[in-house]
């Protein structure tokens, strides 16, 4: 993985200019409020003109954010930081004409400045940074100084606490909303990430698993094919009635050769081809009867129990990876516990459920946590691909894997399948 897709990028940038959108609204709809607090209550006399100015020139921006929001180009991190320096703007003019460093919303400077350092580079952080201290310092210099008329200084304390207070409630919801919210985004955009990571790593597992299989089809390829001869070779020597027990265990190799040529086959198959390549159509009680037939011929000794919910038909791509998939499970399951194995099916018009259960040991912690993730096993000499194989599958598939220890012991396999619908 080279990166974030420039999608998500945008999408988030899109996220953050929305907030910028919020936090300036509420800073109009404050500043308003508080001119007119001043002065209809307080009776300071403002320049209520270039204030006016200021406000609408706000506005503005923001009408030409909300229109941009609408457009279908990608917004990047610089058009974010020169609309935050549009809004450093517009807090100086507002500060310069309301008394300068002695505002008591002077702290509103900090505002563009937290979310520079929340979702900027470092580089626009320090800029924003250094903006901010030369416009809060020179007005200390610059600045138009509020008229006291027959204010005495006593009333003049009360304005600035009580714009210490306004300000406290304004930036109190700002954190709570503006910054948790970018917070969110961010550590969701994480969470995506290493999602993305893990599933890489899981493809690498997969590829690297694909060509030792490819190999181990093609070495295996000939030491079958010789056995298959000699086998054929065996029943035309000794073809007469005389040798019916030779005749009997000859068939069963020959059946068990023909399986792991199969077998092989779809190992050294072409990889990548596509669910309606490798399927075909099927119902899904037929697909589901066949899977269950075919693991029975392979563990006769075993005993299952299936109970199919016969529902309205619909159907499923047979793939014969899924298949495997499954057969898999059920292996696991009688490996577990060959007298006591359990598969329930019931299937809705979009999805297919089962569960594999089985009477065995059931599974440790450390185990539970790593299976779909690596390969496995409890089983001695066993290579623990089954699950990995199948919970990749099942993934693939747009299907789910999950598998948990029952109450009564032994362990339960949750099974999710998409199934075709009228769309596909």
């Amino acid at each position: 993985m080279n990166g974030m897709p420039v999608e998500s990028q945008d999408e988030v940038a899109r996220r953050v200019l929305r907030r910028l959108l919020l936090l300036r609204n509420i800073t109009v709809l404050g500043a308003s409020a508080g001119i007119f607090i001043a002065s209809h209550f307080f009776h300071v006399g403002l320049s209520m003109e270039p204030l006016m100015i200021t406000l609408s020139l706000l506005l503005g921006l923001n009408l030409l954010t909300w229109l941009r929001l609408k457009s279908v180009f990608v917004i990047s991190n610089t058009e974010i930081f020169l609309q935050m320096l549009l809004d450093i703007a517009g807090f100086t003019s507002l500060f310069y004409f309301t008394g300068g460093a002695a505002n008591p919303f002077i702290w509103f400077y900090l505002l563009p400045l937290i979310i520079a350092a929340t979702i900027l580079p470092r580089a626009y952080t320090w800029f924003m940074a250094t903006l901010t201290i030369a416009c809060y310092s020179g007005l200390f210099f610059y600045h138009v100084p509020l008229p006291h008329q027959s204010m005495h200084h006593d009333g003049d304390f009360q304005v600035h606490v009580f714009g210490m207070w306004l300000g406290f409630v304004i930036s109190a919801g700002f954190v709570a909303v503006i910054i948790v919210g970018m917070a969110h985004n961010l550590r969701e955009r994480d969470r995506k990430l290493a999602d993305a990571r893990e599933q890489v790593l899981k493809n690498e597992r997969l590829v690297a698993l694909g060509t030792l299989a490819a190999g181990a089809a093609h070495e295996l390829g000939t030491p079958l094919g010789t056995m298959a001869i000699l086998i054929a070779e065996l029943q035309r020597e000794h073809g007469d009635n005389s040798h019916s027990g030779l005749h009997r265990k000859l068939d069963i190799l020959s059946k068990q050769i023909n399986r792991c040529k199969e077998a092989l086959s779809v190992l050294s198959a072409t990889a990548g081809a596509g669910r309606a390549e490798s399927g075909h159509r099927m119902p899904v009680a037929a697909y589901l009867d066949g899977v269950i037939h075919e693991w029975r011929t392979q563990h006769t000794e075993a005993r299952l129990v299936s109970r199919i919910e016969t529902g309205p038909d619909h159907d499923i791509i047979a793939e014969r990876s899924l298949s495997q998939a499954l057969i898999n499970v059920l292996n696991n399951a009688a490996d577990a516990s060959p007298d006591d194995v359990r598969i329930d099916a019931k299937w809705t018009a979009t999805t297919l459920s089962l569960e594999i259960s089985d009477n065995g040991p059931g599974l440790s912690a450390d185990i539970h946590e790593q299976l779909g993730k690596t390969p496995v096993t409890t089983k001695t000499g066993g290579l623990g691909v089954g699950l990995f194989l199948a919970h990749a599958t099942l993934q693939r598939l747009g299907g789910n894997l999950a598998i948990e220890n029952r109450d009564q012991g032994g362990t339960i396999v949750r099974i999710t399948i998409p199934l075709l619908t009228d769309q596909v």
